[in-house]
């Protein structure tokens, strides 16, 4: 792999040299070439190698031309990934007769991948998924929960309230979020009480679509809905709601689980959310499941 971080290098060296003012940036960065003996360079371009080998290349001179840019391109042997802003877009011609292709955008900036190691492309692909929260507000003393009609649907059917997750977002704050969006009530989050999976979704560009229920309990009863999102917006009764023919079926079969949970104990339906460590260094992940009975996890302790 070492002679393919070389080839990288040499390239990297000749497309740095177009700028020589620029500094090497970046401290998670790996100085190519600084073992290479076909050529050694300064100022370097900055480039991070993954753990798999592939090199990610975000820093462009803003006043490079296409002809340089290929020159860059020309002697790469490894997988690469170029994060080319959107006002450098010109290279993105350029690095197509090379082999590129799109991978994804986002806002201002377009990835282009390429794979150069050996058999067929082994690059991931980018997310297939958008994921939609809808938040099921329960008010346990009279049996009621929040629900909202939609002002821009072709059919006018009860629901709960929701809608897409932000990047970085954890779906119960989504949840709360919309639903403070949609109808002015305040709540927290208890559970997740459901996932629904569909694919091809229009709403969706085509792609995956996953749409979480959660569980959420109120902090205020006033409703104040949005006009521009909302026709209508009531505390109905769980009952009413889970036998009522003006309803989507996922609405109408959580209503049922919900009725189950004020009858017989949320335990029994829950999905509760524990915060556990990543295996990457100072990260965490929220892992969603129904609870061990507390008998049960004690003796698993005391085997210990």
């Amino acid at each position: 792999m070492s002679g393919g971080f070389c080839r990288v290098s040499s390239v990297l060296c000749r497309f740095s040299s177009v700028f020589r003012k620029r500094r090497f940036v970046s401290a998670g960065s790996v100085r190519f070439g600084s073992g290479c003996q076909e050529r050694l360079c300064r100022p370097l371009l900055s480039g991070t190698v993954d753990r798999f080998g592939g090199v990610t290349v975000r820093d462009f001179p803003p006043d490079i031309s296409e002809d340089e840019f290929e020159e860059l391109l020309r002697e790469r042997r490894v997988a690469v990934w170029l994060h080319v802003p959107i006002s450098l877009s010109r290279l993105s011609a350029a690095a197509a007769r090379h082999g590129f292709s799109f991978h994804h955008a986002r806002r201002d900036v377009a990835v282009l991948s390429l794979w150069a190691g050996h058999g067929e492309d082994r690059l991931p692909a980018f997310a297939t998924h958008q994921i939609g929260v809808a938040g099921a507000v329960v008010d346990e003393s009279n049996g009621k929960v929040l629900v909202v009609q939609d002002r821009n649907k072709t059919k006018n059917a009860w629901k709960f309230p929701g809608g897409l997750s932000d990047l970085g977002e954890n779906i119960g704050e989504t949840a709360v979020r919309e639903v403070f969006e949609e109808t002015g009530i305040r709540s927290e989050f208890r559970s997740l009480l459901s996932i629904r999976q569909q694919h091809n979704h229009p709403g969706a560009f085509g792609m995956s679509d996953m749409y979480l229920i959660c569980r959420l309990s109120p902090l205020s009863y006033d409703i104040d809905f949005c006009t521009q999102e909302c026709l209508r917006c009531e505390w109905l009764d769980l009952n009413e709601l889970a036998k009522t023919g003006e309803t989507t079926p996922i609405t109408s079969r959580v209503a049922r689980l919900l009725v189950y949970g004020l009858e017989k104990g949320f335990h029994n339906i829950d999905l509760t959310m524990e915060q556990l460590p990543a295996v990457y260094s100072g990260m965490f992940y929220q892992l969603y499941h129904r609870r061990l009975p507390e008998m049960h996890s004690l003796q698993n302790k005391d085997s210990k």
